[in-house]
C-alpha cells in the first residue's frame, strides 16, 4: 500500500507572508491543526495551532501583526506520495509526529498523511503501533508536535 492511497488529497497551503491570525482562522474554519507553508506548491515550512499559541500568543506577540514565517517550523519531515505506507509510518513513529506533508517526486505538496488517515485505512496493527508511539508522554516533542 502506498501513501497516496491513504493521504488526504485536499491540502491547503499558506504562504510565509500570511498573517498568523489568517492562518489560525483557516485552521479553525477547516477544523485542522496544521498547515503546510509553501511557495509555488513547494514546501518551505509548517505552522501548527500549537506554534501560534505557544510560540507566539503565549509570549505576548500579536498574531494580526505577525506572519507565518515568524512562527513556523522550517525543518519539516515529509514523505512521498509513491512511498510505501510502512516507511511513512516508521518516519512518523521515529519523529513522534501525527501529521506528515506528502510531496510528489517533483517536490510539490500533494497531500497530508495523518494519524486519522492511517487509523481509518491501514491495518489495526499498524494503526495501534503508530498511536502507541506518538501518544506516549515521553515521546511528545513540545517544540513542534505535528
Amino acid at each position: 500500500m502506498h501513501v497516496n492511497e491513504l493521504m488526504s488529497k485536499k491540502v491547503e497551503l499558506v504562504s510565509p507572508g500570511t498573517s498568523l491570525r489568517d492562518a489560525a482562522r483557516k485552521m479553525r474554519d477547516l477544523d485542522i491543526g496544521c498547515l503546510p507553508v509553501g511557495e509555488n506548491d513547494r514546501l518551505v515550512g509548517i505552522i501548527t495551532d500549537r506554534d501560534i499559541t505557544c510560540r507566539w500568543v503565549a509570549d505576548g506577540e500579536a498574531p494580526g501583526k505577525s506572519t507565518v514565517s515568524e512562527a513556523m517550523s522550517k525543518s519539516v519531515s515529509y514523505c512521498f506520495d509513491d512511498q510505501d505506507i510502512r516507511e511513512a509510518i516508521h518516519l512518523m513513529e521515529e519523529r513522534h509526529i501525527r501529521r506528515l506533508p506528502v510531496l510528489s517526486r517533483k517536490m510539490r505538496v500533494v497531500g497530508m498523511l495523518s494519524l486519522g488517515d492511517i487509523s481509518q485505512h491501514a491495518s489495526e496493527k499498524m494503526s495501534a503501533e503508530l498511536l502507541r508511539f506518538v501518544t506516549q508522554p515521553e515521546h511528545r516533542v513540545a517544540r513542534h508536535p505535528i
